[in-house]
């Protein structure tokens, strides 16, 4: 049996580049594109995930910077919530997903990186998938570049309202 390496290049900036102290959610710097993000709502964007769990790893978070989810207004918790059904649909229809793990992320202690933005994850999953990998060897294995899983969602969260 032949051993082959897993290969993910793009770990290496997640690793060895500088870590911002400004909030992926907030900073302005460059273009949406460059920032991965899908839709830039009036108070909701969805991004894709630099440093992604697995394939469409998307992160809905209000523009605001706000912390917790009850300190949001109704109407920003309503376009949330809307946004993230909405990504949940288009990640089912675009990449056939099998199960989906959907999770808001509050604080620092709940696994955010940026503690006071809360966010929500949406990590599409299929059946026999190897995201084993993530525990196991400390390694994700995503098939496909991130610059083309933009293209393929970018036009999807152009049609919603």
């Amino acid at each position: 049996m032949t051993r082959r390496p897993l290969w993910a290049p793009w770990r290496i900036d997640y690793i060895q580049g500088p870590k911002s102290q400004e909030c992926i959610f907030c900073d302005s710097a460059g273009s949406d594109r460059d920032r991965l993000i899908l839709l830039r709502g009036e108070r909701v964007s969805v991004m894709l995930n630099r440093f992604p769990y697995c394939l469409g790893h998307v992160m809905v978070a209000p523009n605001a910077h706000v912390a917790r989810l009850y300190d949001l207004e109704a109407a920003v918790r309503e376009e949330l919530f809307a946004r993230v059904a909405d990504s949940s649909r288009i990640l089912d229809e675009l990449f056939a997903c099998d199960g989906q793990n959907i999770g808001i992320n509050q604080g620092a202690a709940a696994g955010a990186g940026f503690g006071d933005h809360i966010h929500v994850h949406l990590v599409p999953r299929w059946k026999g998938d190897t995201n084993f990998m993530t525990a196991v060897a400390e390694l994700r294995v995503i098939p496909d570049h991130l610059d083309r899983t933009w293209e393929q969602l970018a036009p999807r969260f152009a049609e919603l309202p």
